[in-house]
């Protein structure tokens, strides 16, 4: 009777918090003092935010001066926000979007006036003093920075650094640790840089004029005294108490390090680039998709599956609250970090489920089964997710951008999930076992698998596999020829043409735009409002005097304007060659990393050999599909590659955990091929279930969403079917072979 009250207190306990979490969904949605869904940060391309423009005071900035500027201005963004984009427009410009803002004033003030950082002498050599203490016993100004700078005080500016890095440092005598910065000078900041530090050990060391202050935007950011002449092009900056401070210091040095100056322009306001319908039909698509995955769990898992599904409510809630409490900004890459967790969430359900039918099948009582399939369930769902949150960590700390937004939300959703998994649906279970819900009927037994033959049919994968990687090879080299690119570029990797448009009247929607474009010079364009004045700003790829000529005409036939009512720029890719090379190197680092993690927990290099071949053959088919369909390849192409990476290898790593568990169980007459086939037919049923259930939203997100949201579905969709095929046919077929031809050479 005890256990009937604790496991009924337990229930109601349940429904309140699903309550709750109801009630907050809707009040958070609808109540502006409620904080909620409404409140969670969207990209620029899901709600819009602001963009500033700059303009080199250079009249002729070279290429390379205009590519440093936007890396430098990249690294001052992506401190207000990770998911801000800088692009170069014509030959002076370069634009600013910081999403998720609505207040220009406030960017403007915050991303500071994009001015330089100077080093400059605290006192000169009349006695003048630059800067002094301030109320607070901080240093300040002295005086302005014009006067300053007209003075010849500046002793070098941000043209003259080539890099600053913090470090922590080990004293010799007192083995006390210290936090230094280590500036990097160029060539010509050298040579300053030795000079003045010459003429400061001129005065006594300590004194104000024996220091070089740091400043930038106005403010005194270190103050440190010269204690050596220094010509090597490097030097030492020491004081920070922190190695917070020192690396606070250090990213001030780089992104206040412009090559060339820059004045601000313009700011405006701008509206999403995929639009409210885009963003409405998703949530639809989610909310739909939701409902379809509860559904089909209690189908096919019953009450085991209604668990499931209270879980996966809580996963929502508390997804939703973390994303508030991080301030995580969403944007279409975040979106598939949080589709991917969620499959991820439902598949430690499927595990569990699993092994707990299992345990039922052998004869146990409902409650030992729970407590069983729990227990045989953990190697493998924490494998599969610290596998997993280790690309997440490796992409965030080192990738930039749209893979960092990616790498937040999968980070917060895998350990979420592995919350809610282990955590809710483990007292969810307990507290049905305790009312009295103990029929096996209602958990259902598992049926003896039956073997498949995969090993065997290793030709066939190899037919398969290999023609679509053929196909892939061939048609990256057909485009390269007839279209010059291996694959279509969308604007975000070669930028294009933007086409500045204000309306005499009101200016019409954003999608009437897009259909009109297409229909007069066949081209997409995405469209943003600049909020508060009639104007639209149309962005499409590269087009050619005469088609921009053209489609001046057509707006001007169509909207009554003159042609000073147009404005036309060359824009750059919003990816720029760091953020690339960021990309590439943390793909790099997370893979070996990844490999490294299951070489530990399996103690088998075929293992990790194994999964990372079968991970990079998801990516070559989805790469065929791009090649082959000319899908548009943008900062959502780097998403969707990065999802298909980790749902592949968590539905490998799956696998290779029962195939680790049979191994040792293995009967000596038994044959290694019929091992594997063994442990893959086992956990083909969860293969299947995951497969299914994950590709449910991807699956409505095609069929609700707008345009630019299918384009991103789709080669997800393909992905996610691809990696459970990888996973079943490819991935313990390549084990096999590693581990047989092992065995032959130690018996030669």
């Amino acid at each position: 009777m005890k256990e009937k009250t604790k496991g009924l207190l337990m229930l109601v306990g349940l429904a309140l918090i699903i309550a709750g979490i109801a009630l907050w969904g809707y009040f958070g949605t609808v109540n502006d003092n409620v904080p909620g869904a409404k409140d969670v940060r969207l990209g620029l391309d899901l709600a819009g935010g602001v963009s500033v423009t700059y303009q080199t005071v250079k009249e002729n900035p070279t290429s390379q001066e205009l590519e440093d500027l936007q890396t430098k201005l990249e690294k001052r963004a992506t401190s207000l926000s990770s998911e801000a984009r800088v692009y170069l427009e014509g030959g002076r410009r370069i634009n600013v979007d910081i999403p998720g803002e609505d207040n220009a004033e406030k960017v403007f003030s915050t991303l500071g006036n994009a001015g330089n950082i100077y080093f400059i002498y605290a006192t000169n050599a009349d006695g003048v003093a630059n800067i002094q203490l301030g109320s607070d016993g901080k240093y300040v100004l002295a005086r302005s920075m014009e006067e300053i700078i007209a003075a010849g005080d500046v002793v070098i500016d941000g043209t003259d650094i080539a890099n600053a890095d913090p470090r922590a440092a080990e004293d010799q005598t007192t083995k006390a640790v210290t936090y230094e910065v280590v500036l990097t000078l160029k060539d010509e900041g050298t040579k300053k840089f030795e000079a003045a530090t010459e003429k400061c050990m001129q005065y006594s060391y300590g004194s104000m004029q024996n220091t070089i202050a740091i400043i930038y935007d106005n403010t005194v950011y270190s103050a440190p005294a010269v204690r050596q002449k220094i010509s090597a092009g490097t030097a030492t900056i020491t004081g920070s108490k922190t190695m917070d401070e020192a690396r606070n210091l250090a990213t001030i040095i780089r992104i206040g390090a412009l090559p060339i100056e820059i004045e601000s322009l313009r700011s405006n306001v701008v509206g999403a680039t995929l639009g409210s319908r885009a963003l409405k039909t998703s949530m639809i698509a989610g909310a739909i998709g939701f409902v379809l995955v509860c559904i089909y769990m209690i189908v096919f898992y019953r009450v085991s599956g209604l668990a499931a599904s209270f879980s996966l409510i809580i996963y929502v809630g508390l997804m939703l609250l973390m994303l508030l409490t991080f301030n995580v900004t969403l944007t279409l890459p975040g979106i598939a970090g949080i589709i991917l967790s969620i499959g991820m969430a439902v598949d430690a359900n499927v595990i569990i489920f699993t092994r707990i039918r299992e345990e039922l099948a052998t004869g146990k009582t409902v409650r030992a089964s729970v407590k069983v399939g729990f227990r045989k369930a953990v190697s493998a769902i924490v494998d599969g997710n610290v596998t997993t949150l280790i690309a997440a960590i490796v992409l965030y700390f080192r990738g930039s951008g749209v893979i960092k937004g990616f790498a937040t939300t999968l980070g917060i959703g895998i350990l979420v999930s592995m919350f809610t998994a282990f955590v809710v649906t483990y007292l969810i279970m307990k507290a049905f076992n305790f009312v009295g819900i103990d029929k096996v009927g209602a958990y259902g037994v598992a049926k003896k698998p039956r073997v498949m033959r995969i090993v065997q049919n290793w030709k066939k994968y190899v037919i398969i596999s290999g023609s679509v990687i053929l196909l892939c090879v061939v048609m990256l080299i057909v485009n390269k020829v007839s279209k010059d690119n291996i694959l279509n570029y969308g604007l975000d990797f070669v930028g294009g043409t933007s086409v500045e448009v204000t309306f005499p009247g009101t200016a019409p929607s954003n999608s009437e735009i897009e259909s009109f474009v297409s229909e007069k010079i066949g081209e997409n364009a995405t469209v943003n409002a600049v909020e508060g004045k009639e104007t639209l700003v149309l962005k499409m790829k590269s087009l050619d005097e005469e088609t921009v000529n053209k489609l001046k005409l057509e707006l001007m036939n169509k909207y009554y304007m003159s042609e000073s009512d147009i404005e036309t720029e060359t824009i750059s890719g919003t990816i720029s060659g760091e953020m690339k090379t960021n990309a590439i190197v943390a793909v790099i680092i997370a893979t070996v990393c990844m490999l490294i993690y299951i070489l530990i927990r399996f103690s088998n290099m075929a293992f990790a050999a194994s999964s990372v071949l079968a991970l990079v053959h998801d990516i070559l088919v989805v790469l065929c599909l791009y090649a082959v369909v000319w899908l548009t390849v943008d900062t959502s192409f780097i998403a969707c590659m990065l999802t298909i990476v980790g749902y592949s290898i968590n539905a490998t790593i799956v696998i290779f955990d029962r195939l680790r568990e049979n191994l040792k169980s293995m009967k000596k007459k038994e044959e290694l091929a019929d091992v594997v086939n063994r442990s893959i037919s086992e956990t083909f049923t969860r293969s299947i279930h995951t497969s299914i259930t994950t590709l449910i939203t991807v699956v409505m997100l095609i069929i609700l969403g707008v345009e630019s949201v299918r384009i991103f579905a789709i080669p997800m969709a393909v992905g996610i079917l691809c990696g459970g095929y990888s996973s079943v046919c490819i991935a313990g077929t390549l084990w096999y072979f590693f581990k047989t031809r092992k065995m032959a050479k130690e018996h030669a």
